[in-house]
């Protein structure tokens, strides 16, 4: 069991669109409305297990103050507009599907945004700082630029939208926080981190594959009757991910080095999608928030496909890395 979930961790460029299809599949032959009961445990999975290994403490660490700076500068300031205003380009008379368009560029890095700066052999350090960073500031910053944005055509309850960041975003930071100082005490920080700290991402992706599974579920009918809409959605997304790719690579080439600039190009492009999609099932229920989380689901299978594909480009853009030099 324990290599199938491993494998489909491995895999989300074949399991998002799997769920997806399944999912579609279940709704379209039952009535899938029972399964609104399974969102809040699913959220929960989704986004507790990533909290336990989040390193907060690098926050606090210096010497990288320049290259935190136009990250997020990129992830707040430019990202969000861009994507708003392809989203008006195509999604001008479906004000969900923008918010959820919106919701996908206002809540920068994940976990994959370590771990491909690593398999591409950029600043970790500086990919974990840009990780935590992004995260808070994209908890806090998402509901203001909903409402500005987006507040005249949807309805953003502010203070719901908080409410529940506190408690899918900051309550799974606390409670990761805890959990992984419990576990260290108790097992030893070298067992930890040889045998527990890898398998908590598993957990995570158990539950955006069911959230994406329930999401479609609640969807499909919709979905069904109007296949042609739902595949209109890559072209934006194209888009916005190869705008993001080009801006990105090009500040990075030109003002930092090597292992500064693909920390930057993967804390800007990747986006915390598993976040986006529980506060849209969260915050504005079953109905509304299936519609709103079809686009963010499909993010996923074009955010791990470019991903991949720039590890395989970056020494061609970046050049090879250094050889670290003989003692």
């Amino acid at each position: 069991m324990w290599k199938i979930l491993s494998t489909f961790k491995e895999n989300l460029i074949w399991s998002v669109p799997g769920f997806m299809i399944a999912g579609i599949i279940f709704g379209g032959l039952l009535d899938a409305s029972f399964l609104k009961v399974t969102i809040v445990p699913l959220t929960f999975l989704m986004v507790y297990p990533m909290m336990i290994n989040l390193q907060i403490a690098k926050v606090f660490a210096g010497g990288d103050f320049k290259l935190q700076a136009v990250t997020q500068l990129i992830n707040f300031a430019i990202v969000p507009f861009f994507a708003f205003g392809i989203g008006k380009l195509f999604f001008h008379d479906s004000p969900l599907v923008l918010l959820g368009l919106l919701l996908t560029s206002l809540l920068p890095t994940s976990g994959m945004t370590i771990s491909w700066t690593g398999f591409a052999k950029g600043n970790l350090n500086a990919a974990i700082k840009m990780t935590v960073i992004g995260l808070i500031a994209g908890s806090l910053a998402t509901p203001l630029y909903a409402k500005f944005l987006m507040g005249a055509v949807v309805e953003i309850p502010l203070v719901d939208v908080f409410k529940q960041i506190v408690i899918i975003v900051f309550l799974p930071m606390i409670l990761g926080f805890v959990t992984k100082k419990i576990l260290i005490a108790t097992v030893g920080e070298n067992k930890y981190n040889k045998n527990l700290k890898q398998k908590f991402p598993v957990f995570s992706t158990i539950g955006v594959l069911g959230i994406v599974f329930v999401a479609m579920a609640l969807k499909a009918k919709t979905i069904l009757g109007n296949p042609l809409t739902v595949l209109s959605f890559f072209i934006p997304l194209l888009i916005i991910y190869g705008g993001n790719f080009l801006l990105s690579t090009l500040i990075g080439k030109f003002f930092f080095n090597r292992e500064d600039a693909i920390a930057l190009v993967y804390g800007t492009v990747m986006r915390n999608l598993s976040i986006a999609l529980a506060i849209a099932i969260t915050v504005f229920g079953s109905e509304k928030g299936s519609e709103i989380a079809l686009i963010i689901a499909m993010g996923y299978i074009i955010q791990v496909q470019s991903a991949a594909w720039y590890v395989k480009l970056t020494d061609k853009i970046f050049g090879t890395p250094l050889e670290p030099l003989p003692e």
